[in-house]
């Protein structure tokens, strides 16, 4: 696949991603295993969010220099559209992210480890998924119906199972770490393995980080055909998906604190992936503008989640009741 980014773009991305992880995960860290505040993680998702969008002007004016304002105005939609469907797919990420640290009782100062390894994690794997699926569709072009029906059932599953309790107990993956080797009950600071009774055994902390990688890989498939239903660079792919996820662990942080007042989320991340994999099953016939689908993506996220807000003290009194 072609795409419009000149080479000094891609230079510019990478260094610029480097130089994000190294903030997030070096010059950060060396504050310790201390527990995140909610004013915290306002003030860093902010800083990722206006990074992502100043790399978005950049990228429009790359585009604007070499082919004119028109499809410069094109390709940076492309990009924020991206980037939203990409951002609303990572918070759902977090939502299984809470429920994990919750079901293993972690401590809140041990968690950014955890989303640090994560983050990196998906970063490789999206990388990687984007090239083979980039491939793919350049080769084999029935591959989009494939990603659009898969796509729509994703969102009619999501939507069905959005309003049950999730029992991480039954999960075969864990079933499976749990047989495979000896797990202790008690953690050992941010240690993985540590020493019992004079052998070597995994911590609870290991059992979250390898749920948290398979978690990584769930929404890295279902999040890699929503992108290519709008744009086909990959250029764009790549940078909305890596913004995307660059500020997860500030997200995380802030989700966790008001996660019972988008209680609804998840019914509007399912028409979301209905309407991306309707687009895309319909790309041979009719092409939706850009413009089109960034206000029913804006407009579906948007009624969600004012939805929640106003709903959530009602079902809080019920529950209490």
């Amino acid at each position: 696949m072609d795409t419009i980014a000149p080479l000094w773009l891609w230079v510019f991305f990478v260094c610029a991603v480097l130089a994000a992880l190294f903030i997030d995960f070096v010059v950060l860290n060396k504050q310790g295993a201390h527990e995140v505040t909610v004013k915290e993680a306002i003030n860093w998702s902010i800083v990722w969010v206006l990074l992502s969008f100043a790399f978005n002007g950049l990228f429009w004016f790359a585009v604007y220099q070499d082919h004119g304002t028109e499809l410069a105005n094109t390709k940076s939609m492309e990009f924020l559209t991206g980037y939203l469907i990409e951002k609303s797919l990572a918070v759902d990420n977090i939502f299984v992210f809470l429920m994990i640290f919750t079901y293993f009782a972690v401590p809140p100062a041990y968690q950014k480890r955890v989303l640090m390894i994560g983050i990196i994690g998906a970063i490789v794997l999206r990388t990687v998924m984007i090239l083979v699926g980039a491939w793919l569709i350049a080769k084999f072009h029935w591959v989009l119906y494939v990603f659009g029906a898969f796509l729509i059932l994703t969102g009619i599953k999501m939507w069905w199972a959005a309003d049950k309790e999730p029992d991480l107990e039954s999960n075969p993956a864990l079933k499976l770490l749990r047989k495979v080797m000896p797990v202790g009950k008690n953690f050992d600071g941010e240690k993985f393995f540590t020493i019992e009774n004079g052998k070597k055994i995994a911590t609870p902390l290991f059992l979250v980080i390898c749920l948290v990688g398979l978690t990584d890989v769930i929404f890295a498939v279902d999040s890699i055909p929503a992108i290519f239903a709008i744009t086909m660079d990959p250029f764009i792919v790549l940078t909305s998906n890596i913004f995307a996820i660059l500020g997860l662990r500030a997200m995380y942080f802030l989700l966790a604190a008001v996660a019972a007042k988008f209680h609804l989320l998840s019914y509007g991340l399912a028409v979301v992936l209905v309407f991306i994999g309707t687009k895309m099953m319909l790309i041979d016939i009719y092409k939706i503008p850009v413009v089109v689908s960034l206000g029913v993506v804006v407009a579906i996220l948007a009624i969600t989640m004012v939805w929640s807000v106003k709903t959530a003290p009602k079902i809080k009194d019920k529950a209490a009741s």
